[in-house]
Parts: C-alpha cells; structure tokens; sequence
C-alpha cells in the first residue's frame, strides 16, 4: 500500500495501521454476516444480535488475518530483515517486509508462516464450536472463523507471486535454479495465470446470476494480475538497471539552501518560484541537512515566518545517503525500503549530488530508448 495507514497499534514493534479501504470491507462484511449469514444458519434472533454478531465476527475475521501477517513478520525478523509496518486494507492485510530473504529456505519459511497461522486457527475454531453448541451466537461464530480461516489459507497457497503460495513457489524454483530473479519472474508469471483465471471465473459466476460474489472474484484476480504484472515490471526495471551506478543519473548541481532562511522564504522564492521539490541545508561551507516540501507540511501555515529551515531540515547525518558507484538498483531499493524519493549523493563526507526518483525515471527512460535504437541497429545489420 503507497498510501498513510491509520496507526493503530504497534506489535512486536511492527507499527500496525488501517488503510482507509479497510472501514468499507469491514462495513460490508459486517453487513453480509448480519443480514445473510446469521439469519440463513440460526432463526429467531433479534435483530440487534444479527448486527451485534456481524460486527464481532468481522473484527475476529481481521484479527485473524493481522495474525497470519504476524506469523510472516516474526519469521522474517528471526532472519533480521526489518518489517516496516502492517496494514489491513481491502483485499486483507499486507506486511512491509523491507528487504529480500538471504536464501530461499529463508524465503520458504517467511512464506509459508502466514497459511500456517490460518490453519491453526482454522483448527482452534473448529475445536472450540462443539465446546460451545449450547450457544448459538459463539457456535456460530467459531463455526465461520474456522471456515474463513481455512479458506484464507488455501486461497493464500495458491502458487501465483504475490500470494504466499508464490513465494513458496519462488523459493522452490530459487532452490533449484540457484537464480533468485529467474525464480520471481516464474512465480510472477504464475500469478498473472492465476489472476486470469479468476477473472475468468468471476466472470463466469457473473453470467450464471451471481453477479455479486463474480464480481468479487473478478476484482480479486485483477488485483492478482496487476500485482504479478508490477512484479515482473520492477524485474524488468533492475535488468535495466543493472551495471549502471548512481554518479550516471544523479543531480550534480543541487539546490542550496542557508540553514536560516524561514519557510515562507522557502516556499515563496524556491519552491514555487523555481519549482524545485528537494534542498540542502548549508551552513557556511558546510551541508548540514535536506529539507522537502514534505517537511514544511509538518508546521503549522501560521509559524512559516519564524521557523527556518535548520529547524525542519531532516540533519544529514541522520539520513539516508548513497555513494557515487552505489549500484542504481541498490538506490532504488534503498528508497522503495525506507518511503524516501531521494537521497543524498556523499563522497568523503562532502554532498556530490542528489539522486531522486524523478533521476532514475529519467535515466530508464534514456536507458530504453537506447536500448530500442540498439535493436533497430541491429535488425539493419
């Protein structure tokens, strides 16, 4: 998810947070189980309880599903790999996982965590509805959340990246190929047969009257699609990548900016006078800090004539920084990791030049246009 989550909670030290999308499929889900569910399978309630029940089902439902991406980020710190944050959204929930595994047996058992969390759930549910058939609002609810959970992790197992069961088969295919790319781009390619084929399916349910549940399945395969698509697009990106390293498409003549000037000064004179959307902070001779328009937005309109930049300015020891023969690919995937659209170019403890991603956008561009007139050359010969 690219957009700010609603911080909720934090586990494990795991910011967790809701997307925005995530109060509409609770709202529908609740109202699913309130109206159809329930009513179907237990008669007589009162209405109250239909909705009360709903509500409570589909909370249980969303923590069960913040547990299966616990069980992939509890792995995944066991290897050291940093998770950055969970997020539930619509289609469930996703873990930040902010880096690549070191092995495919690493990659195997982050994967495979998460189904097996949903199993076991799965499992308790169904152990505790017998417990409970005197009640039937809890039979029913264990009786759903075993069902959903089983179903959560026999969705998930389906071998198309970038459902868990894809990175179970990305690391089968790393282990034997030894080729961790080739490995992604096979599990990738999985994914988008797998999200063909469930348009397919909601298109077909659609046409035998379930419009509602095909249309569901058709949204889910075109989620499917478009992730593995996106997959195989960034594979393609670091191919281009590839040999190329940061001093070829970085700024060298960057904005500067003196550590006292305010921010109205900043956004009046540099930001929309001259459009530009990233600066250092000089004091002296010396760099002492980056400041965006991201970091005005964090003070007040009304403390713009007042505050300077040295006081918003992110100080340049505490960022992120590459070096000038720092591989593009590794820069990229510095900044998709820690959320920044650019980083500082140091050499020697001196600023060299800034790389953003509108550089990189560039330079992929000029890449793929060489790369075009290469080919037409060569069909000539």
């Amino acid at each position: 998810m690219t957009r700010q989550a609603i911080p909720v909670a934090r586990i494990l030290g795991i910011p967790i947070g809701l997307d925005y999308s995530w109060f509409l499929i609770f709202a529908l889900l609740t109202w699913m189980l309130a109206v159809s569910y329930y009513p179907a399978e237990f008669h007589g309630w009162p209405l109250p309880l239909y909705w009360a029940m709903g509500a409570a089902t589909a909370m249980l439902f969303f923590l069960s599903i913040l547990l299966h991406e616990l069980g992939h980020s509890v792995v995944a710190l066991r290897y050291k790999i940093p998770v950055r944050s969970i997020t539930l959204f619509v289609f469930g929930g996703v873990a930040s996982i902010g880096g690549e595994p070191p092995s495919a047996r690493a990659e195997f058992l982050i994967a495979i965590a998460g189904p097996l969390v949903s199993l076991a759930l799965g499992l308790v549910f169904y152990v505790l509805q017998p417990a409970f058939a005197a009640s039937e609002p809890l039979s029913g609810l264990f009786r759903y959340l075993s069902y959903i959970n089983f179903g959560v992790a026999l969705f998930n197992l389906i071998p198309g990246y970038p459902l868990d069961g894809g990175r179970v088969f990305r690391a089968i295919v790393w282990a034997l190929t030894h080729d961790m790319k080739r490995a992604t781009l096979v599990a990738a390619n999985a994914g988008r047969f797998f999200g063909f084929l469930l348009i397919l399916l909601g298109a077909w349910q659609i046409l035998q009257g379930n419009f509602g549940g095909g249309v569901w399945i058709a949204f889910i395969g075109w989620f499917l699609d478009a992730a593995a698509t996106g997959q195989a697009r960034q594979l393609a990106v670091q191919d281009l990548l590839a040999g190329h390293t940061v001093s070829q498409a970085m700024t060298s003549r960057c904005a500067t900016v003196s550590a006292d000037v305010t921010l109205q000064e900043l956004a009046e004179e540099h930001i929309l006078a001259g459009g530009q959307r990233c600066f250092l902070v000089s004091r002296g001779d010396s760099t002492v800090g980056l400041i965006t328009p991201h970091r005005l937005s964090t003070v007040p309109r009304s403390e713009w004539m007042k505050a300077t930049a040295a006081q918003v300015m992110v100080p340049l020891d505490e960022s992120k920084r590459v070096a000038p023969d720092t591989e593009l690919s590794d820069a990229l995937h510095l900044m998709d990791r820690d959320g920044v659209n650019q980083l500082p170019v140091v050499a020697q403890d001196r600023v060299v030049g800034m790389l953003t991603r509108e550089d990189l956008i560039s330079f992929l561009r000029t890449l793929q246009a060489l790369g075009a007139w290469q080919r037409r050359e060569a069909k000539r010969e």
